[in-house]
C-alpha cells in the first residue's frame, strides 16, 4: 500500500520563523511524532486564519501534508489558546523559556509523551498558581530527568557510594553530586550545594505538580536551587537559554507575581 501522504496530530507550538514575505515555520512538540517542523503557507498575511491560530505556546490540533523537504499544515483547530499567558508579561517570559528548554532538550521526532504533558500541566499552572518561580524550579529539574540529564542527588558520581545528608559539591562535568572522599580527586570545577536544597532537588525529581507546589521553601533556599540550575542547564545546553535574560529582565520591573507562602524547608 502506498504511504498516506498527510497526517493528524495535537501538539503545542514552541517557536516560529518567518520563511520568506507571506509565509512561517511552525515548531510544534506532540505527544506522538514529537517535535516536528512545518510550513504554514501565507501565515503572515493579515486575512489568515491558520497564522493566527498557530501562535507559540498555543495548544492545536493540525493536519499535515508530507512535503518533500517541509511538510505543509493544511487545517488548525485550537485546542487552548493558553490566552492567560499573552495577558501579563511576566508569564509570558516564563512560558516562553519553558518552551525554549523544550526545543533544546527535544530532537525532531524523538517521541515522549510524559514531557508533552509535562508541558501542558506547566503552561496551565502558569495561569493559575501563586508562586510561578518554585514551578520553574520543578520544571527545570523535571525536564532534566525526563531527558537523561540528571543531575544525580543520591550517589556520589565519582565512585557511585551513598551520600550522607550534608552539604555536598555539584560536577556539572561530571552530572551530579561528588562525595567528600572524591572531591579532591576529582578536576573538575564544583559548585557547593547545601543539604536542605539537594533535599528540595530530590524532592522535585520523585514528585507531581501538585506536591511540588505546595513544599514551603526560604528565599535563601529557592535562590540557591535557581544558582546552581542554571550553571547546569548552561553546562546541557552548552548555552545560557536565551530566554533566560528577558524572564530577569521582566522580574527586573516588578512584572512578575513570584509570591506564595515562605517557610523553613522540612523535607
Amino acid at each position: 500500500m502506498p504511504t498516506p501522504r498527510t497526517y493528524n496530530t495535537q501538539g503545542i507550538v514552541i517557536k516560529d520563523m518567518q520563511l520568506g514575505d507571506a509565509d512561517r515555520i511552525v515548531t510544534v512538540y506532540t505527544p506522538d511524532r514529537g517535535k516536528l517542523r512545518a510550513v504554514v503557507k501565507g501565515a503572515r498575511r493579515t486575512q489568515s486564519r491558520k497564522g493566527g491560530q498557530l501562535q507559540p505556546l498555543t495548544e492545536v490540533r493540525i493536519s499535515i501534508v508530507i512535503g518533500s523537504s517541509l511538510d505543509n499544515i493544511t487545517e488548525v483547530e485550537t485546542v487552548n489558546s493558553n490566552r492567560g499567558l499573552r495577558e501579563d508579561l511576566g508569564l509570558l517570559s516564563q512560558a516562553i523559556y519553558v518552551a525554549e528548554l523544550v526545543d533544546g532538550f527535544t530532537a525532531d521526532g524523538a517521541v515522549n509523551p510524559r514531557e508533552y504533558e509535562l508541558l501542558a500541566s506547566i503552561l496551565a499552572a502558569l495561569q493559575v498558581v501563586e508562586d510561578t518561580e518554585q514551578l520553574m524550579r520543578y520544571c527545570e529539574v523535571q525536564l532534566l530527568t525526563m531527558s537523561g540529564f540528571g543531575p544525580e542527588f543520591g550517589q556520589c558520581v565519582e565512585c557511585g557510594a551513598n551520600l550522607d545528608p550534608q552539604d555536598h559539591l555539584l560536577s556539572c562535568i561530571a552530572g551530579g553530586l561528588v562525595g567528600p572522599e572524591c572531591k579532591v580527586s576529582t578536576g573538575d570545577p564544583l559548585i557547593h550545594l547545601s543539604m536542605n536544597s539537594i533535599k528540595v532537588l530530590r524532592f522535585f525529581q520523585d514528585v507531581g505538580l501538585a506536591e511540588a507546589q505546595s513544599l514551603p521553601l526560604t528565599e535563601e533556599i529557592k535562590s540557591e536551587v535557581k544558582r546552581v540550575l542554571a550553571a547546569y542547564l548552561a553546562y546541557v545546553l552548552d548555552r545560557e537559554p536565551r530566554s533566560a535574560g528577558f524572564v530577569t529582565q521582566v522580574a527586573a520591573m516588578g512584572k512578575t507575581d513570584s509570591g506564595g507562602p515562605l517557610g523553613s524547608t522540612s523535607t
